[in-house]
């Protein structure tokens, strides 16, 4: 009998490296990211808050250009930008060179994706049907912040193995696309085309000197810079523009693109230079200008909790989440008749679920979006987000901490590398828990990778 597909599978060790390095630098971005909300709501509730609205709604900016913006819309629509850059970046190498590219890889984290933004979404709605207008906040609770959610595993020092891992990560970036997805689509009031259709030129300048490998910033930044100018005109909302930007740079290099053999792109480049830019600086600015909401005591905490918007949000997220990329999990599994990998249980995937409830970012992002910054909606969105998040936290960790053993057991198996070569014994089929390598298959560790890279390739940047 033919052995039955594996859901949660280990991959290869290129990928596992790839992956570990990008996880521990959003680690580093998220415990940021959580630091600028505590200072912002800590502050917003001493007798020095309006210092802090204060500092918020500073306008600067060229009126000309119609840029004149308060520091907060700055953060929401400049420094989100870099965010959805490096986002867009890293969707485009899962198309391109990640597991998203094969289609029997792509569908679960995909299902997954879907299953954790529709069932978020529904009960919102449902949640919110007789409300005046809490409809509108539908997509608030559908966002997943991997950057959080990796400072709470980070937290809680749980050990997930490698597939967990990387399927956290893919779900989060499929995430990502849906979001600036449903942002450009359901949360654009007014649409002119005039500069949309102008930003299609600075927008086509920036691809094609990607392309050609030119990567000196006082030609790419003026175009970018142009770009999201013209986006932020059209009425779309302007981090589309940095997605746009992303995509159009190269992911791989061919023969044909010049050079000595095929090789990593400039999105490899981009990505090492900008994404702690995002992380340590762009990402926590805006948490800090969006998170500081005035509860006003037991009354005010109790009259934010009691509004529907707030409660589909925090029911969304805890609920909807774990229901909906679980749920979607175990329907690619009963209808491609795949079984979970022989290290994992089904208490391990809602885990997971619950970990991918805990939404910031992009769910602060949209209810500023949907109800207006400030307003009251806006702060009672805040409550909701910042309430279902701790929540989803303090239960994933509930949930996964028990089983923190287990996975010690699993990463010391991943790790193990009897015969010294610098490749772990699992990704090479010592051991029956992992896949061989691929016949002819080069045995060398990262950094002689890298340093065959650089010797081949010297405009490659790691």
């Amino acid at each position: 009998m033919p052995t039955p597909a594996r859901l949660f599978a280990r991959g290869s060790y290129a990928e596992a490296v790839r992956v570990a390095a990008l996880l521990r630098r959003e680690t580093v971005g998220g415990v940021l990211l959580i630091a600028g909300a505590l200072v912002a709501l800590v502050w917003a509730n001493t007798p020095f808050a309006p210092a802090y609205e204060g500092l918020r709604d500073t306008v600067v900016g060229p009126s000309a250009l119609n840029l004149d913006l308060s520091l907060g819309t700055w953060a929401a629509d400049g420094l989100l930008a870099i965010f959805f850059f490096v986002a867009g970046l890293e969707l485009k190498r899962e198309f391109v060179a990640g597991d998203l590219r094969d289609p029997r890889k792509a569908a679960l984290p995909v299902a997954a994706a879907v299953g954790g933004m529709a069932v978020p979404a529904l009960i919102y709605t449902a949640i919110n049907l007789t409300s005046d207008d809490g409809l509108v906040g539908w997509a608030i609770p559908t966002a997943t912040d991997i950057a959080f959610a990796l400072a709470v595993l980070a937290v809680i020092s749980t050990h997930l193995p490698a597939a967990l891992r990387t399927f956290l990560l893919t779900l989060a970036i499929v995430d990502d696309l849906l979001a600036i997805t449903v942002i450009a689509v359901f949360y654009t009031s007014s649409l002119a085309f005039g500069p949309l259709l102008l930003a299609l030129v600075p927008l086509a300048l920036f691809g094609f000197l990607v392309q050609k490998r030119i990567r000196h910033w006082w030609l790419l930044l003026p175009l970018a810079f142009a770009t999201w100018v013209l986006v932020h005109e059209s009425g779309v909302h302007a981090t589309v523009a940095a997605v746009l930007l992303a995509f159009t740079v190269p992911v791989l290099r061919s023969r044909a693109a010049g050079g000595p053999e095929a090789g990593p792109g400039l999105a490899e480049h981009f990505e090492h230079r900008i994404r702690p830019i995002s992380a340590g600086f762009a990402v926590p600015v805006f948490a800090f200008f969006s998170a500081g909401v005035t509860i006003g005591g037991l009354q005010g905490l109790q009259a934010s909790l009691t509004d529907s918007v707030a409660v589909g949000i925090i029911v969304g997220l805890v609920v909807g989440k774990a229901v909906g990329i679980t749920g979607a999990t175990w329907l690619v599994s009963r209808f491609t008749r795949a079984e979970l990998d022989e290290d994992l249980r089904w208490p391990d995937v809602i885990g997971l679920s619950l970990l991918a409830g805990i939404g910031f970012t992009v769910s602060l992002l949209i209810g500023e979006l949907a109800f207006g910054a400030g307003s009251v909606r806006d702060e009672h969105v805040k409550v909701g987000v910042l309430t279902g998040t701790l929540l989803a936290a303090l239960l994933a960790t509930a949930v996964l901490k028990p089983r923190d053993r287990h996975y010690r057991r699993i990463a010391e198996a991943e790790a193990r590398d009897d015969d010294g070569d610098g490749i772990p014994d699992v990704y090479q089929g010592h051991l029956s828990s992992g896949p061989a390598l691929p016949h002819g298959s080069p045995r060398e560790t990262v950094d002689e990778a890298s340093a065959r890279r650089r010797r081949t390739d010297p405009d490659s940047v790691h």
